[in-house]
């Protein structure tokens, strides 16, 4: 028989830990809203830079003259992949969903022939990665003193990314992140950023004409830095709603469950308690019968 007394600790206990799992799920749907909005808001913006860039890109088409950043290396060899995970634990499946996506694809390119490169962002796809990938990890970027992310964490992580391969440390980029739908919903994505992939704005239509000036490569050498950083502020930006709506369920699983263990060790306490009552009654009956 289960003693009473370790019964009460474990649903006081358990009490305990519900009462930690809703407040962090009521924190997480507060900056929910917050990372949602931001998310939502960047995409017509990151929408338009891309469209207005597929559409030079278009033009310029294999010119000798397009920009490095457009045209890539000519090879196909070294590849670094950037994994954006978060900086702390307790959302579900989030970190472990974008790091698996990523791991996937290095083992692709391994078994391709292919050289690998991991740079993280966020302490928990280092953590994850790390024990399979160590020996091809080359950087980390540690995200966890900003309070607000912000078009400059983008851009120093997109710097460090243009420097490496300026320095003609890899060939190809891909940034791994998870898209937001909602929150039960976050969708794993691998994005090339290296070499730019744009798509013409179809919008725009074929009969639409524009000069540039400087000329359309001058203009996409500078341009497309920016859109090495936007489409990396964008994956940040998703990744943090995406973070928080994983959290935010995953402590309303936690929340519902507790509940469901505080019900059944209630009910396993109460039926110790009725038989230890019945056995001091046929004790105490037993006792005045032998007298």
């Amino acid at each position: 028989m289960p003693n009473l007394k370790d019964l009460k600790n474990r649903i006081a206990s358990v009490k305990n830990t519900r009462k930690i799992t809703k407040a962090m799920q009521m924190v997480a749907a507060a900056k929910l809203r917050r990372a949602q909005e931001a998310a939502e808001q960047s995409r017509p913006y990151t929408a338009r830079f891309n469209a207005v860039l597929g559409g030079l890109a278009a033009s310029v088409g294999g010119s000798d003259s397009a920009p490095k950043l457009l045209s890539g290396t000519g090879a196909d060899q070294v590849h670094l992949l950037v994994v954006m995970t978060a900086e702390r634990g307790l959302c579900g499946g989030f970190n472990s969903n974008i790091s698996k996506l990523a791991r996937a694809k290095a083992e692709e390119l391994i078994a391709a022939g292919k050289t690998v490169k991991v740079l993280t962002v966020g302490k928990k796809g280092r953590d994850a990665i790390r024990r399979d990938l160590g020996q091809y990890f080359v950087g980390h970027v540690d995200l966890s003193e900003v309070k607000r992310l912000g078009y400059d964490n983008a851009q120093g992580i997109a710097q460090d990314i243009l420097t490496r391969f300026d320095g003609g440390e890899f060939d190809v980029a891909t940034i791994f992140y998870a898209k937001f739908v909602n929150v039960v919903s976050q969708i794993p994505t691998a994005q090339q950023i290296i070499p730019a992939a744009y798509e013409a704005d179809e919008d725009a239509g074929a009969s639409t004409l524009y000069d540039y000036e400087p000329s359309e490569e001058a203009i996409l050498a500078d341009l497309l830095p920016r859109g090495v950083a936007t489409q990396i502020f964008s994956a940040l930006l998703e990744n943090a709603a995406s973070e928080q709506g994983a959290r935010m369920s995953a402590m309303d699983n936690a929340t519902r469950n507790a509940g469901e263990m505080i019900d059944k060790l209630t009910i396993e306490f109460n039926r110790s308690r009725q038989a230890v009552i019945t056995n001091e009654l046929i004790e105490i009956i037993s006792g005045a019968e032998a007298l």
